[in-house]
C-alpha cells in the first residue's frame, strides 16, 4: 500500500513538473504582406487581394491554391525549412488553436497590407503590420491561458520574428493619386512617416517578447512586371526604384538605433536589392531567361493583374524570375532565401535549431503554353 502511495505521489509531481516546465519549440511568427502570405486572405471574404485560383500553388504541395502569391514557397517559407524551423500556420487558417501555435508559430501576413493602416484600401480587407500585431497579442492570451506567463514570456523571446512589409505603401499607396498620401507627402518625408510607424510598430513588438528579429527590405520594385507594363517604353520606372533605395537606407539606420535602445534585442535588416537588381539586368547570370515580363499571364493582355484559371503559363517556370505582375516565382524566391541566409546567421541553431533541406518543388507540365 505504501508503495503505490509513492507512485501516485510522484505521477503527480512529475505531472506538474510537465506543466510548469513547459518543453516549448522554438517557432516563427511572420508578420508581412503577399510575399509572405500563406492563406489568410483567402480567409478574407471581402478581400480582393487574392491568390485563390489556379495557377497560383501549381508547384507547391498538391497543385492546388493555397494562399501563397506564387507558384510555389514565399522567401520565408524556404528560410524556415533551411534553418529547421515549422512552418507557420496562417493566423485565419481553420486548424489554428493554442497547441498549432505551440508547435509551428503564425504567420500574420496578408497580401495587400502595409506599414501604415490607409495602405491597400482599394482591397477592401487586408491586415495592416497595426492589425497583425494586434492579433499577435491575442495569440500571446490563448499561449499564457495554456502553459502560464512565464514559460509563454519564455515561449515568445525565444522564437524568431520577420517583419516584411513596405512595397504596398509605395505602389497601393503613395505612387497613386486616388491616396491623399501621395499628395500630403514627397519622397523623404513619406519616408520618415513610414520609419516613425515602423519605429513605433517594433517597440510594441519588442514589449511583446520579440527580440531575434529580421526586416526584410525592399528590392527594386519599378522593374516588376507591373510597373514596366505602366511605362511608356516598357522599362523599369526609376522613381519607384529609387524610393525602395531610401527605405532600405532609412530602415537600415533605424534598425541599428533600436537594437542599441532595446534590451537583448538581435534586429537585422535583411536586404538584398543589388542582387535582385542585378537577376533583373543579367538574368541569363543566374539561370533565368525571363525577367521582365509574368509567367503567367493573359495572353498578351497586361497588365494581367492576377493569375487565373484563363491564363497561360510560360513553358519552363524555373526560367522565369516573376510569376504574376508583382511576384517572384519559386525560383527566384529560393535565390534571394540563400543570399540572406548566407549574410545573416543570426536565426540558426545556438538553440537546438538544426537545419534541414529546402529542396524546390518538381515543376508540373503547364496546363497551357506559349
Amino acid at each position: 500500500m505504501k508503495q503505490i502511495s509513492v507512485i501516485f505521489v510522484l505521477f503527480i509531481v512529475l505531472g506538474l513538473d510537465a506543466i510548469n516546465g513547459y518543453d516549448c519549440k522554438i517557432v516563427q511568427f511572420i508578420f508581412g504582406d503577399s510575399l509572405s502570405d500563406v492563406g489568410n486572405n483567402r480567409n478574407l471574404p471581402r478581400s480582393l487581394a487574392q491568390a485563390n485560383l489556379p495557377f497560383y500553388g501549381i508547384d507547391f504541395g498538391n497543385g492546388l491554391p493555397n494562399g501563397r502569391f506564387t507558384n510555389g514557397r514565399t522567401v520565408s517559407d524556404i528560410i524556415g525549412d533551411k534553418i529547421g524551423l515549422p512552418r507557420p500556420v496562417a493566423f485565419l487558417d481553420p486548424s489554428m488553436n493554442e497547441d498549432v501555435i505551440l508547435e509551428s508559430g503564425v504567420n500574420y501576413a496578408s497580401g495587400g497590407g502595409g506599414i501604415l493602416n490607409e495602405t491597400g484600401g482599394y482591397f477592401i480587407q487586408r491586415f495592416s503590420l497595426w492589425k497583425q500585431i494586434e492579433l499577435f497579442q491575442g495569440t500571446q492570451d490563448l499561449v499564457v491561458a495554456k502553459i502560464g506567463k512565464k514559460e509563454a514570456d519564455k515561449f515568445f523571446q525565444q522564437a524568431r520574428y520577420v517583419v516584411a512589409l513596405g512595397s504596398n505603401d509605395f505602389i497601393n499607396n503613395y505612387l497613386m493619386p486616388v491616396y491623399s498620401d501621395s499628395w500630403k507627402y514627397n519622397d523623404q518625408t513619406f519616408v520618415d512617416y513610414l520609419m516613425e510607424t515602423l519605429d513605433s510598430q517594433l517597440r510594441v513588438m519588442h514589449s511583446l517578447g520579440a527580440r531575434k528579429l529580421m526586416v526584410f527590405g525592399l528590392g527594386p520594385m519599378g522593374c516588376i512586371p507591373l510597373q514596366r507594363a505602366l511605362s511608356l517604353d516598357g522599362k523599369c520606372q526609376n522613381k519607384a526604384s529609387s524610393l525602395a533605395v531610401r527605405f532600405n537606407k532609412a530602415a537600415t539606420k533605424m534598425l541599428l538605433d533600436l537594437e542599441t535602445k532595446l534590451p537583448n534585442a538581435s534586429y537585422k535588416f535583411g536586404e538584398a536589392y543589388e542582387l535582385v537588381n542585378d537577376v533583373i539586368t543579367n538574368p541569363q547570370k543566374y539561370g533565368f531567361d525571363n525577367s521582365d515580363s509574368p509567367c503567367c499571364s493573359f495572353y498578351r493582355i497586361r497588365p494581367a493583374l492576377t493569375c487565373i484559371p484563363a491564363s497561360t503559363l510560360c513553358k519552363d517556370r524555373s526560367k522565369y524570375v516573376f510569376w504574376d505582375e508583382y511576384h517572384p516565382t519559386d525560383k527566384a524566391n529560393e535565390l534571394v532565401a540563400n543570399i540572406l541566409i548566407k549574410r545573416f546567421d543570426f536565426m540558426r541553431a545556438q538553440d537546438g535549431i538544426s537545419q534541414a533541406p529546402s529542396p524546390a518543388p518538381d515543376l508540373a507540365p503547364s496546363p497551357d503554353s506559349n
